[in-house]
């Protein structure tokens, strides 16, 4: 149970089977109370080299390992303004034209259930000043990256590299 009390009324909520789903259920507001994924961001971004933009995080979860730039999507921002601004707070660098990659969901254990959405961008300035939740920012060629932390990000990866060479 996620609400014990609806986040609308403040009444204790209880468990109904709706949707072929166990669902928290506030009784007054007569609501069910879902539990949807985090919206997040990961940001494909290369120099002219076609080198690949990773950071190494700063922060849990995964800290210490390397992944694309991105982060969650805030209120009133649309997933291409977070790219953008995600990419800007962690590397220091200015994208504009972010183009989808894909959509992907990924369950992870710190954060429950994030809804991962994939843009490719074109970089503006390449100076690189890490910021942010990125302890690190460097361009790997394709045949030198490391070990990338999250299995969506790869997935944008190969998916961006696929569409490429298409």
């Amino acid at each position: 149970m996620k609400y014990k009390y609806c986040y609308k009324c403040g009444k204790k909520t209880e468990r109904i089977f709706r949707d072929n789903k166990e669902r928290d259920y506030c009784p007054n507001c007569k609501v069910v109370l879902y539990h949807n994924p985090i919206p997040s961001v990961a940001v494909y971004a290369s120099n002219s080299k076609g080198h690949l933009l990773l950071v190494k995080r700063a922060v849990e979860p995964n800290k210490g390992e390397w992944c694309l730039p991105g982060g969650f999507i805030e209120n009133g921002e649309s997933s291409a303004e977070t790219a953008l601004r995600e990419l800007k707070e962690e590397t220091g660098l200015d994208a504009d034209n972010p183009e989808l990659i894909g959509v992907e969901t990924h369950l992870n254990g710190y954060f429950g259930d994030i809804l991962l959405i994939g843009y490719s961008v074109n970089l503006k300035n390449f100076a690189l000043q890490p910021g942010d939740d990125a302890a690190e920012a460097r361009f790997y060629e394709l045949s030198q990256i490391p070990p990338i932390a999250f299995r969506a990000h790869r997935k944008f990866v190969r998916l961006y590299q696929k569409n490429k060479s298409e």
